[in-house]
């Protein structure tokens, strides 16, 4: 496993939950660090341990406390990278959604050590869209669900999503593509 997945849950339950649960999450993981490199490579199961383990320490289902992972990746100010690189894939969220094709190359862009999933969009007619998530892991399709979810709100969309992770499978609906202002986005001088 590279440090990127580690360092992302890390920085999540540091940023959300405070640096004490994350030194209780290391401990009752009997992890031999308490903080990844994000260019390093650790053990396989590393990223099993940090999950469940987190989820113990925070109380949380693990379906929920990935999406809110994903959610956090979009929104958080420590990882405005990682929203930049989603924005650019289009000017509105059904763009976005289309996009989404070409997010594994694009991230390998940005970040050469991570290996998203194939994804793929598939209109369903009348601003319902299926994402197939390649080969996904349950986990990673929740992420990825909150971070979808995530960006709905950033573009200012009103999205509901239906996730079948054994199927690697997000159902989104877009019911209003201008449902509130959204935030912010600067890219070359304009803002969108």
């Amino acid at each position: 496993m590279n440090g990127i997945a580690a360092r992302a849950i890390e920085r999540f339950v540091c940023d959300t939950y405070g640096e004490a649960a994350w030194h209780d999450v290391v401990r009752r993981a009997r992890l031999h660090v308490s903080s990844f490199e994000l260019l390093l490579t650790y053990p396989e199961n590393t990223t099993a341990r940090l999950v469940a383990t987190s989820t113990a320490v925070l109380g949380r289902q693990v379906h929920d406390l990935m999406e809110d992972l994903g959610t956090y990746l979009v929104t958080h100010d420590n990882m405005a990278a990682v929203r930049r690189l989603l924005r650019y894939g289009g000017a509105d969220f059904e763009s976005f959604l289309d996009s989404l094709d070409d997010l594994p190359d694009r991230t390998r862009l940005a970040f050469p050590e991570l290996v998203l999933p194939r994804l793929r969009t598939r209109p369903r007619g009348a601003g319902a869209f299926d994402v197939e998530c390649g080969e996904a892991t349950p986990l990673m399709v929740h992420v990825l669900a909150g971070a979808i979810r995530a960006m709905a709100d950033d573009y200012g969309a009103l999205a509901v999503l239906d996730v079948d992770a054994p199927a690697r499978r997000i159902a989104v609906s877009v019911p209003a593509l201008r449902h509130s202002a959204g935030r912010d986005f600067h890219l070359g001088g304009a803002t969108r």
